[in-house]
Parts: C-alpha cells; structure tokens; sequence
C-alpha cells in the first residue's frame, strides 16, 4: 500500500501528452497470475515490506504518503493524461487502478476479524467493475462483492459449485493477483 501511494505521487507529477495505451481494466494484464513477470513483482514487493522494522513505521509513512497523495489527487484535471510504469493513462482511469488496489488491501487487512469494518462500498464497486472487464463480461454467478474480490484475487478458494457456475470461465480465476 506504501508503494501504491508513493507511485500515485510520482504518476500524479507525471504528466503525459501521449494517448493512453491502457484503460483501469487492461492495466491489469501485467498482475494477472502466470503473466510475465509477475512473480519477480511479488517477490520485490515482500522484499521491500520485510526490510520495514516495524509494523507501525510503515503504517506512518502511508498514513503521510496517502494523505499527500489524496491532496495531489484533487488537482488533477479530468481528461488529464498520466504516465506510470511505461503506460499512459487518463487521469481517472489511473484512479480507478488506485482505488481497486486500494479495496483488496483492505480486505487483506481486515480478513478474519469482523470487529473491523470492510472497504467502501464505491471502491467495490470499481473493483467489480474492473474484476468484470477483466473477466470480459460480468461474472455470471451470485457472489456479493466481497467474495468476488476474493475469489477473483485468489484469496478464496473456488468451490465446485462456483466452478460449475462459472464453466469455461473457471480456468481464468484468478484474474488479479
């Protein structure tokens, strides 16, 4: 989550005058499990979460990245144009990545205590929106949205029911990693 808001940062001091190359479904494709270099992004990110000493000094640096980052975030003009690892996109497409991101950490974060409450319910609602897209039409079983981040993302396991529902689409879970 420090690396999200460090990166909305910089994309937010980026500008780009190129047309966008990726919309807030396709710049996914990269974080699909099994796509090129996935793994070696997986094992950066635990790398660089396990040199932190405590729990507490990153949750500070986020809460102050985040927080500048959401400041910067309001001076973005709409049909803005950003550029972020080797891509350009709009301004609220990228937004909308950050807000997918942003939604399954905090389901991560709250999973298995229910004293904590869940994410938003617009940021599930970008992520179902994302999850479909990537998915290429909108999942055709009845999960509510937490248990489709869940199962898309591979944090919960497909049963044999939601495989029979899903048919030849079950082969593509998970979309996200």
């Amino acid at each position: 989550m420090l690396l999200d808001a460090q990166r909305a940062l910089v994309t937010f001091a980026t500008p780009a005058s190129g047309e966008p190359d990726v919309d807030f479904i396709s710049y996914w494709a990269p974080f699909r499990p099994g796509a090129e270099g996935y793994a070696a992004h997986a094992r950066f990110v635990r790398r660089v979460a396990s040199s932190y000493r405590s729990d507490l000094v990153i949750a500070g640096l986020w809460a102050e990245t985040a927080a500048a980052a959401a400041h910067a975030a309001v001076s973005l003009p709409a049909d803005g144009r950003l550029a972020t690892q080797g891509h350009v996109l709009f301004a609220g497409d990228f937004l909308a990545t950050l807000a997918v991101e942003a939604t399954i950490h905090h389901l991560d974060l709250t999973a298995g205590d229910e004293s904590l409450v869940g994410p938003s319910g617009p940021g599930l609602a970008v992520a179902r929106q994302t999850l479909d897209g990537t998915l290429g039409e909108p999942v055709p079983v009845g999960w509510g949205d937490v248990e489709y981040l869940l199962k898309a993302t591979g944090r919960a396991e497909l049963t044999a029911d939601d495989r029979a529902g899903l048919g030849i689409l079950a082969a593509r879970f998970p979309l996200l990693g």
